[in-house]
């Protein structure tokens, strides 16, 4: 495989887009498929934010090149990322720059409903940042349903097991047939 692929994870707070990712990456290890997993909230998790990028946009991106040119330097071709907001069109700019212009991006939007999320959240929110997550996960379900591209595969989360769910991700992406090809990094 010459080209760069990445399957990116997105998806509101609550919604299981690590774990399914985890799990996407026990499913592409079994059917022997070259990849590498990047937990985008980490790449740019820094405080206070760096100056002139109250987003972390910038480190984040910079970060994302580095860590990418480590796995590509060995051969990697594939990318499972995951972030909230990875599926937006606005993000297709950064993933150029770190992973090259010609790379296919692939995007799933894991969904879920309010109440599912808020079980969740509950389950991993131990602190003060219960309610505010909650909230932001609420009103960044409600964008990222009417902004990702229609292109967007969406797969709902709701009552199904992480490997269900994994599964239908990876049939996202056609990498189980390309990786069962010799050398298939």
């Amino acid at each position: 495989m010459e080209h760069t692929e990445a399957l990116l994870i997105g998806g509101r707070a609550g919604v299981g887009k690590t774990t399914v990712a985890w799990e996407v990456s026990v499913l592409l290890r079994a059917a022997e498929v070259g990849h590498a997993v990047v937990e985008g909230d980490f790449m740019g998790q820094v405080h206070p934010a760096p100056e002139g990028d109250p987003h972390r946009a910038e480190i984040t991106e910079a970060n994302l090149t580095a860590v990418w040119g480590n796995f590509a330097r060995r051969g990697y071709r594939r990318l499972v990322y995951t972030n909230t907001v990875s599926v937006l069109p606005e993000a297709d700019g950064m993933f150029g720059r770190a992973l090259g212009s010609g790379a296919r991006l692939i995007r799933v939007l894991l969904t879920a409903s309010d109440a599912t999320a808020r079980a969740r959240l509950e389950g991993r929110e131990l602190g003060s940042e219960l309610e505010p997550e909650f909230e932001a996960s609420v009103r960044k379900a409600r964008m990222l349903d009417a902004r990702s591209p229609a292109a967007t595969v969406r797969v709902t989360t709701d009552g199904r097991t992480v490997a269900d769910i994994a599964r239908e991700v990876v049939s996202a992406t056609g990498w189980v047939d390309a990786g069962r090809a010799p050398g298939g990094v």
